[in-house]
């Protein structure tokens, strides 16, 4: 987590992916815009000190997301004493960062619906399982910003549901892909689409001005060598391990087996952030209630 790296890697990626959506496949995918409360959120919290009452306000500004802030302050795992019933009651109760990953979820779902689709079934809500789990992962791991991680959990498959939005022909091109055993899931995606998921969440996510390293992560987050290589960005390599990490805690929470990318890659990524076994479990230990919760 500590070797030298490439500091322009990013910058590069950036600027690929904008090429692209100028003369290449990226032009045609529609992009939903970014939530104005959400880019007020995300101003506001960009602030070394957060100013408590505009978050208060923005909250506030939407009733159903209201309702959803208060549900939480209210769930068995932040309920003492009486009821939250108000936003001032439920942020006191959650806590400033809490408080804006769960309006941030709730404003990314509102903004991207997903298909009717048994493909997708369930995504947003795995998306708030693995941006649960980022965040508990980033707690105990030195030199991880807890919102960076949960914002990478919450967005990292995002294409998916990009792409069927705007590409005839796209769930079909999934169930191949799960099916195929000659070659990967992106492999397939780019020879009908000539792109993939990860860059198009990548592309979504540069379009809704999150962080760098997020942007670059999603991109990167199936080109699994990524950590194997000198030149890779620490804080890129970090997230897309953790992301590996996430969904094998999940996959376990569900009872599912590891997928084919843990069988490869996962003790790449162990390795990568110096966790052992015993880290692994008790970890899954911890986790399990928040994930039961969600």
């Amino acid at each position: 987590m500590t070797e030298a790296v490439a500091p322009d890697r990013t910058e590069t990626l950036l600027a690929e992916m904008d090429a692209a959506r100028r003369k290449g496949p990226l032009q045609h995918i529609v992009i939903p815009p970014c939530p104005e409360l959400l880019a007020r959120l995300q101003q506001v919290m960009a602030e070394a000190e957060p100013d408590l009452n505009e978050v208060a306000r923005i909250a506030s500004s939407d009733v159903a997301m209201s309702a959803a802030l208060i549900r939480s302050a209210n769930s068995p795992l932040y309920a003492a004493g009486q009821p939250a019933q108000t936003i001032g009651q439920a942020m006191n109760r959650l806590g400033l960062a809490h408080t804006a990953r769960t309006m941030t979820r709730f404003l990314a779902q509102g903004a991207i619906a997903v298909p009717n689709s048994p493909h997708l079934q369930r995504f947003w809500e795995r998306a708030a399982k693995r941006a649960v789990a980022m965040s508990y992962m980033a707690g105990r791991l030195p030199g991880v910003s807890p919102d960076v991680a949960h914002t990478y959990g919450l967005f990292c498959h995002v294409g998916l549901v990009v792409m069927a939005q705007s590409i005839r022909g796209y769930l079909s091109t999934m169930v191949e892909a799960r099916a195929r055993i000659d070659r990967s899931f992106v492999a397939t995606e780019n020879a009908n689409h000539r792109t993939d998921h990860a860059v198009v969440g990548a592309l979504t996510a540069r379009i809704w001005r999150l962080a760098p390293t997020v942007v670059a992560a999603i991109r990167l987050h199936h080109d699994l060598e990524t950590m194997r290589e000198s030149t890779a960005q620490s804080e890129v390599s970090t997230l897309i391990a953790m992301g590996l990490i996430a969904e094998w805690l999940m996959r376990r929470h569900e009872g599912l087996d590891p997928d084919a990318d843990w069988h490869e890659h996962g003790d790449t990524a162990m390795t990568w952030l110096h966790l052992t076994n015993d880290d692994m479990l008790a970890w899954e230990d911890d986790l399990r209630p928040q994930l039961d919760a969600m």
